[in-house]
């Protein structure tokens, strides 16, 4: 993605602009320090590249940016649940229209809050009132912050994840360490099994992996750089690539596509956390190449 090839609809501030991207608005950062953008629709980011880097977040060739569905590739926010437990899948944050809150725009890098409020629309598919809050901080290091408060006068449960997806050269030369001692693999039938904390890939994967460290490893030798990724608020990390059959099946990416992605999330899964009246939960993902 060549941000710098979108057409700006506004200026916000010396290296922050709202720009616009087939259907979708999007807050481009061009600064010294990194370039990124991040799209309102589903308070999605879209790329983040560190000056001196590749870019750390994979994209699909083949992502709609319509608006109308949600966008394959980034870091889309999977709330008020994580799956498939209720419909639409991952739920409705991904594809809601979020609003900037406020920037800053500093010499070591830009912070951006968008939120996103209950409505008529929400009550609709989730009768509960909330705010979510999705904080940017965008510098050499990426880190991103889902906060969510019940503004109801009753309790409710939620579960979730910041969905990321890191781009690296060649998935089958990439190695994941710290992801703890079991999992629970979706691809056969939900069952645990045991791990020793580091994993290759040579086939397709969907694992929840409980007992992960705060920080992953993820060696990546094709741009021969490493990829930490650090969690806080959540109680698993799930790793996922679709492999070829799958990538082939879906709409939204190349038959290609999963040679040079690989999702590692920062995830509330199973029976995610339940807020009391006036209380927020943070979720937290923080990405830094070297």
């Amino acid at each position: 993605m060549n941000l710098r090839q979108l057409p700006t609809t506004k200026v916000l501030s010396e290296h922050i602009s709202l720009c616009r991207l087939d259907g979708i608005d999007v807050i481009r950062i061009l600064h010294p320090q990194c370039q990124a953008a991040i799209s309102l629709f589903g308070g999605h980011l879209l790329s983040f590249r560190p000056t001196g880097h590749k870019d750390v977040i994979w994209m699909s060739e083949a992502a709609d940016f319509s608006g109308h569905s949600a966008i394959r590739g980034g870091i889309p926010v999977c709330w008020p649940w994580f799956g498939k437990v209720a419909s639409p899948s991952h739920g409705f944050a991904r594809t809601s229209l979020w609003e900037l809150e406020s920037f800053n725009d500093q010499q070591q890098g830009v912070t951006l809050t968008l939120t996103l409020h209950d409505s008529p629309k929400t009550h609709a598919i989730w009768p509960f009132r909330f705010l979510s809050r999705l904080h940017f901080d965008l510098s050499e290091t990426l880190k991103v912050q889902l906060s969510s408060t019940n503004t109801g006068h009753h309790p409710w449960t939620m579960s979730g994840a910041l969905h990321t997806y890191l781009n690296v050269g060649d998935i089958t030369q990439t190695k994941l360490t710290g992801l703890g001692n079991e999992y629970t693999d979706s691809l056969a039938g939900n069952q645990r099994f045991p791990s020793n904390g580091s994993l290759l890939i040579e086939d397709a994967v969907d694992r929840v992996y409980s007992e992960a460290e705060q920080t992953i490893t993820v060696e990546d030798p094709y741009h021969y750089r490493r990829l930490t990724v650090k969690n806080c608020g959540n109680n698993s990390a799930v790793v996922w690539n679709p492999w070829q059959p799958a990538s082939a099946g879906m709409a939204d990416m190349t038959p290609d596509g999963y040679i040079t992605m690989l999702c590692v999330e920062s995830a509330l899964t199973n029976q995610g956390i339940t807020l009391a009246p006036g209380q927020s939960h943070h979720i937290t993902t923080e990405i830094h190449a070297e």
